[in-house]
C-alpha cells in the first residue's frame, strides 16, 4: 500500500516555484512501488501524474487534481561489448549525474546533454536536446507500465516517433504509460559530438575530450542562467519556454524580409536558421521574441524574460502561474503579430483549461 498525502504544495517542487497542490501526492523510489501506485490511483477512480525534477512544467495555481507520483527510483546498469556501452537508468536517476558518470566513464553520446536539469525518466518524452545533441540518437529502448493495465512492457526507440522536442508519449500515448527505465548505446571512448556553432567557437582544444566538452557547455549554460543556481536572479524558470519554430522554406524567407523592412535585421546581418529536412527551416526563436519588441530583462510586474536568455521566461518573485502563461500568451501574439509565426511553449502545462493553446 503506497503512502498517499493530501494537498501537497507542489510550488517548491518545481523549478518555476509556481503552482497549486497535488490531490494526491506520493513519493515512488522503484518500478514495484509506481506499481503500487498505478493500482491504488486505479482503485480509487483518480487519474495519475509523474513528477520527476519538476524543471519542465508549469503548474496551475489550482493544482493538480490527481495522484502525482513523485518518481526517484534509482539504479545504473552498465554492460560493454564490441566497442558499445549499453547503459541502463532508473526514470528517477539525476539526468546530470548520469551525464558526469557515463563521460567519466568515457562513453561518447550524451556530453552535449550536460547541465539540463530534470530527471532521466522525462528525457524520451521530450526528446531532450542541447548543443547539437538529442537522446533520441543514443536511446535503444525503455521500459514503461500502462496506467490502464499495470502492464509493464519493453519499447523500442523506433516506436517512440522521436521528432524535433517531441516523441509519440506526447501525442498518441499521451498519458499512457509510466516510463520506468531508459537504455542508451553509448560509444566507448568514442569522440565528442561537436556540430553546434557555438559549442566549437568555445572550445579552445583542437581535440576536446569527453569531459571538456561537457565543462564547457556547463560554461555556457551557466552563462545563460539555464543550470539551477539557487542565487541566479534567473534561476526560477523552466528553462527555454519557448521552442525554435520549423517553418517552410518561403515562410523563413517572408520572415526574413518583414524583419528588413521593419528595419529590425541590417542590410550586413543574417537571419538565423538552420536546415531542418527537405523543404523546412528552423528559426531562432529567442531572436524572434527580441525583434518583436521584448529584450532579455523585460519585465510584467512578477514576471519577465531572463537577463541572459530571450528564451527563457523567469519568476521575478512571487509570481503565480496564471501570470507566467499571460505573459507567454504576450510574447506568442507579439511574435505572431510581427512575423506571422507563431511559437509553442516547450514544458508541459498541467492543471489549464487549454494548456495547447498556449
Amino acid at each position: 500500500m503506497p503512502h498517499i498525502e493530501r494537498d501537497v504544495p507542489l510550488a517548491p517542487r518545481t523549478t518555476f516555484g509556481v503552482g497549486g497542490p497535488a490531490r494526491y501526492f506520493t513519493t515512488v523510489t522503484s518500478t514495484l512501488e509506481i506499481e503500487a501506485a498505478l493500482r491504488w490511483a486505479k482503485q480509487e477512480g483518480v487519474g495519475t501524474f509523474l513528477l520527476g525534477g519538476g524543471s519542465n512544467l508549469v503548474v496551475s495555481d489550482a493544482g493538480i487534481d490527481a495522484l502525482v507520483m513523485h518518481v526517484t527510483s534509482l539504479g545504473v546498469r552498465v554492460q560493454q561489448a564490441g566497442g558499445v556501452a549499453t547503459v541502463s537508468a532508473a526514470a528517477g536517476e539525476i539526468w546530470d549525474d548520469l551525464v558526469a558518470r557515463v563521460v567519466a566513464d568515457g562513453f561518447a553520446g550524451l556530453e552535449c546533454l550536460a547541465g539540463i536539469p530534470g530527471a532521466v525518466g522525462a528525457t524520451p518524452i521530450q526528446n531532450v536536446g542541447a548543443y547539437g545533441q538529442d537522446v533520441s540518437e543514443t536511446i535503444t529502448s525503455l521500459v514503461a507500465i500502462e496506467r490502464a493495465t499495470g502492464e509493464r512492457v519493453t519499447i523500442a526507440a523506433s516506436e517512440c516517433a522521436f521528432a524535433y522536442r517531441d516523441s509519440i508519449f506526447k501525442r498518441e500515448w499521451h498519458q499512457r504509460f509510466v516510463i520506468a527505465e531508459v537504455d542508451f548505446a553509448l560509444r566507448v571512448g568514442g569522440p565528442p559530438a561537436i556540430r553546434y556553432a557555438e559549442l566549437e567557437r568555445a572550445l579552445s582544444h583542437a581535440a576536446p575530450s569527453l569531459a571538456q566538452v561537457r565543462a564547457k557547455v556547463i560554461e555556457l549554460r551557466r552563462a545563460k542562467s539555464m543550470v539551477l543556481d539557487a542565487a541566479d536572479e534567473n534561476g526560477k524558470s523552466a528553462g527555454s519556454f519557448f521552442m525554435n519554430p520549423i517553418v517552410a522554406n518561403d515562410v523563413a524567407a517572408g520572415v526574413e524580409q518583414v524583419a528588413r523592412e521593419l528595419g529590425v535585421l541590417r542590410a550586413d546581418e543574417t537571419m538565423p536558421h538552420f536546415a531542418a529536412g527537405e523543404g523546412r527551416t528552423k528559426l531562432a526563436a529567442g531572436w524572434l521574441i527580441e525583434r518583436a519588441g521584448f529584450a532579455k530583462g523585460a519585465a510584467r510586474g512578477n514576471v519577465g524574460l531572463s537577463t541572459r536568455h530571450a528564451l527563457a521566461i523567469v519568476n521575478r518573485g512571487g509570481a503565480s502561474a496564471t501570470e507566467i502563461v499571460d505573459f507567454a500568451r504576450e510574447i506568442q501574439d507579439g511574435v505572431e503579430g510581427r512575423f506571422g509565426v507563431r511559437l509553442h511553449a516547450e514544458p508541459e502545462l498541467v492543471g489549464f483549461p487549454d494548456p495547447d493553446k498556449i
